[in-house]
């Protein structure tokens, strides 16, 4: 199985549908709005297909809801489980979405040497990254910067950005901050 466990592809399998039909969006519609082909959003419905988490952030962008809304189990209310993402990186939610500050907060796990290039995100996302163990370095715009345990940044988060985990590898704390009334 592409991700850690069944239940979490459960989990991103009822939430997509869950969201699609509370929404009132066919699975074409719902491609027109993210991005992601029809047959895919089916496949990761059906869990005929584990989704990256580029994916899962199209999916995500497209309804116009947080990232966490799509790993979040439904009866989770604290810390969640992680869920490991096929060649890429260990994502595990701290804090889910809180409307009431518009904010999200996860758990990043790098393998050292590991790469992960994020799109885009909304615009007026911002992220803090705050290194709990290892190295990393973060790439924006066409700057690249180090960070060690203890370190800190803030920085737009709507524009491309990159991580890669360092000779230990990297897990750091990473926020969303969408705003207040953003979902």
């Amino acid at each position: 199985m592409g991700l850690l466990s069944a239940m979490r592809e459960d989990t991103i399998a009822q939430n997509l549908r869950r969201i699609r039909n509370e929404k009132g969006i066919s699975l074409s519609r719902a491609a027109d709005q993210t991005g992601v082909s029809k047959a895919m959003l089916g496949q990761i419905e059906r869990q005929e297909s584990s989704p990256t988490i580029a994916t899962l952030w199209k999916i995500s962008q497209g309804f116009g809801m947080p990232l966490s809304f799509l790993l979040q189990e439904v009866t989770c209310t604290e810390s969640c489980g992680a869920v490991r993402f096929p060649g890429s990186i260990s994502v595990r939610i701290v804090f889910p979405y809180d409307a009431m500050l518009g904010v999200e907060t996860f758990e990043i796990t790098l393998s050292p040497g590991q790469f992960h290039q994020s799109e885009a995100h909304v615009a007026g996302l911002v992220e803090d990254i705050f290194v709990l163990s290892g190295g990393m370095e973060l790439h924006v715009d066409e700057t690249e910067r180090q960070l060690s345990q203890g370190q800190a940044v803030r920085f737009a988060a709507d524009q491309p950005h990159a991580y890669r985990g360092l000779d230990e590898g990297a897990v750091f704390l990473n926020t969303h901050y969408y705003g207040r009334g953003a979902f």
